[in-house]
């Protein structure tokens, strides 16, 4: 990373296009039509370790999200809430009390019990504990395919996960999906999560959203 730009105008989104948890953000970011300005943080060339982002973000993790004043909130869930509070006009919760709590219900178990599983670093704490690429890719497996398998009944599946309007439990499970078809996890038993994925890659905030459409993505 060669410099950290200032965009005062509007928030500044720091954004790995393979990172599932900038992927959520920027699915909510495009749900609630919010302009931003993406600054792509390379994590395989180490760009989220250099002294000049961990000042930004001390955990040295993406996303983070910069604000036109200045402020930085990291970690997802808190960037999400963030959205959800500030520009409530396009919701991503449903007023409905229990509705929403099973739509938080879902989210949580994508970013708490799955995803953190395979997360890069604990990844690669695998590897620096001997681990070949085989038992890696066995461990990532497992953890995704056990998690989708637990959401699978949790959502409606009639459209997306709980009705006709994402929410974020879409948001959460869409990228997590991703991750899924990238490590070749079998999802034949989850034809609900299936159908949400396919509804939601025609949708344009999905589309725009997904890791193919963004400028960090490699040729």
């Amino acid at each position: 990373m060669n410099s950290l730009p200032r965009d005062t105008a509007r928030p500044e989104l720091f954004t790995y296009y393979r990172s599932t948890s900038s992927y959520r953000v920027r699915i909510a970011l495009a749900l609630k039509g919010l302009d931003y300005t993406a600054i792509p943080v390379n994590l395989l060339r180490g760009e989220h370790l250099v002294p000049e982002y961990k000042t930004l973000n001390p955990q040295g993790r993406v996303p983070a999200l910069r604000l036109e004043s200045g402020e930085i909130i990291t970690q997802s869930p808190a960037i999400i809430e963030y959205l959800e509070e500030r520009y409530p006009d396009k919701p991503l919760l449903s007023p409905d009390l229990l509705l929403r709590a099973r739509q938080r219900a879902v989210a949580a178990v994508i970013g708490c019990d799955i995803h953190p599983l395979h997360n890069v670093s604990v990844l690669n704490r695998l590897r620096g504990m001997g681990h070949d690429e085989t038992a890696v890719t066995d461990w990532i497996g497992h953890w995704i395919s056990e998690g989708l398998k637990t959401v699978e009944p949790l959502i409606d599946g009639t459209a997306f996960c709980f009705g006709d309007t994402p929410s974020v439990a879409d948001v959460y499970l869409l990228p997590q999906v991703y991750a899924a078809r990238r490590f070749k996890v079998d999802l034949s038993t989850c034809p609900r999560i299936v159908q949400v994925e396919q509804l939601a890659l025609n949708a344009p905030a999905f589309q725009k959203a997904h890791p193919d459409a963004q400028p960090d993505r490699p040729d």
